[in-house]
């Protein structure tokens, strides 16, 4: 018995410190104050903001519900535990073993507890410095996630691409849905370093080249973001496929100029320029959603609103492939060397490293 209670203990203590990191607390008392403003009369005055509220304290007390009610179920196993005879330790035993999945689980979900963890996301690699190389890098990198987005059931869907001068890609944008498609991504967000010898070089030399990632959540229906027709340029061009070669004889792909703060979206992947230009308005409502959030949490370094130069000094991942072969990375400091492997979309080791240390604060 006294095994039992030292589990269920252990249990309570890890419950205790994950619903402290994630601020169960502070979000109970969110319910309080949400549910006495919805109890005033001129609450339904505005119906929309409403509607908002009731479906985030909806949300908020399903949260808050399940972990409290793991909180209290451990409490209930250990005090019968140590009060228990011998006759109830088969019962306790499965009680425990039962505790211990639901346990492991909500400790996985701590790790996605994010407003916006549950969304999906935008999800866009632009080529940095390295020329060429850097361009073949950022197609490379296409492919890396696109394999990793297939092996874990996300569906990809590439908005807007721009082939490179001579190899690989400028940019692309990839639209990703599915369960926690922004809270699994955010690890990648950043500069990627990757060393090897150039195909590109005649000497066939050791060259390092750069890409970066950016990231969005896509919340379509939930971004309180106007946007004045005065502060955007829209331009239309043709919508073109792999190698430049146009797959539309019309301008149906859009390119959408944010003037006020110089952000550039486009999208040329729906059927039309009117669908082309609902999307890029979304896809342009997310990045200044996102930097707003980033400017009112006053983590500017570490969301949208701070422009990573895509170079030397600032990847958060380096990729070498030569004079050995290793994939570092210098937040976590994970290292796997294969990587043939990662390159072919085995990240889980490196996102998985990423939420942990996030949620171990």
């Amino acid at each position: 018995m006294e095994n039992l209670v030292n589990q269920l203990r252990e249990f309570q203590s890890q419950i205790d410190e994950l619903m402290g990191r994630i601020g169960i607390a502070g979000k109970a008392r969110q319910i309080e104050d949400l549910e006495s403003e919805a109890s005033q009369s001129e609450f339904w005055n505005d119906p929309d903001a409403a509607q908002r509220k009731m479906q985030q304290l909806s949300k908020l007390k399903t949260l808050v519900d399940k972990w409290q009610s793991l909180a209290e179920r451990i409490a209930d196993a250990l005090e019968l535990a140590e009060i228990a005879d011998a006759d109830m330790q088969e019962d306790l035993a499965d009680e425990t073993d039962a505790l211990r999945e639901i346990v492991e689980a909500m400790s996985f979900q701590a790790m996605l507890s994010g407003d916006y963890d549950g969304e999906d996301a935008i999800f866009a690699i632009h080529a940095g410095a390295g020329g060429v190389d850097a361009q073949d890098w950022a197609e490379m990198m296409e492919r890396m996630y696109l394999r990793w987005m297939e092996q874990n059931g996300f569906k990809a869907e590439i908005l807007d691409r721009s082939g490179g001068d001579e190899a690989g890609l400028k940019s692309v944008t990839v639209s990703v849905k599915g369960d926690y498609a922004f809270g699994f991504l955010q690890s990648e967000e950043g500069v990627h370093r990757l060393v090897r010898l150039s195909p590109f070089d005649s000497a066939h030399r050791r060259h390092t080249s750069f890409a970066k990632v950016e990231l969005w959540p896509d919340i379509q229906t939930d971004i309180e973001i106007e946007v004045a027709d005065k502060d955007i340029r829209i331009d239309t061009y043709r919508a073109s496929g792999a190698g430049g070669q146009h797959v539309q004889k019309n301008d149906t792909a859009v390119r959408i100029t944010h003037l006020p703060t110089g952000v550039v979206v486009q999208c040329q992947n729906q059927r039309s320029q009117a669908q082309n230009r609902d999307r890029a308005m979304q896809i342009l409502k997310a990045r200044l959603f996102e930097m707003e959030r980033a400017r009112q949490e006053a983590e500017m370094a570490a969301l949208k609103g701070e422009n990573v130069d895509a170079g030397w000094g600032n990847q958060i991942r380096s990729y070498v492939l030569h004079p050995y072969q290793m994939v570092k990375d210098h937040r976590t400091s994970v290292e796997i060397g294969n990587a043939t492997g990662v390159l072919d979309g085995a990240l889980s080791a490196f996102i998985d490293a990423y939420l942990r240390q996030k949620i171990s604060g």
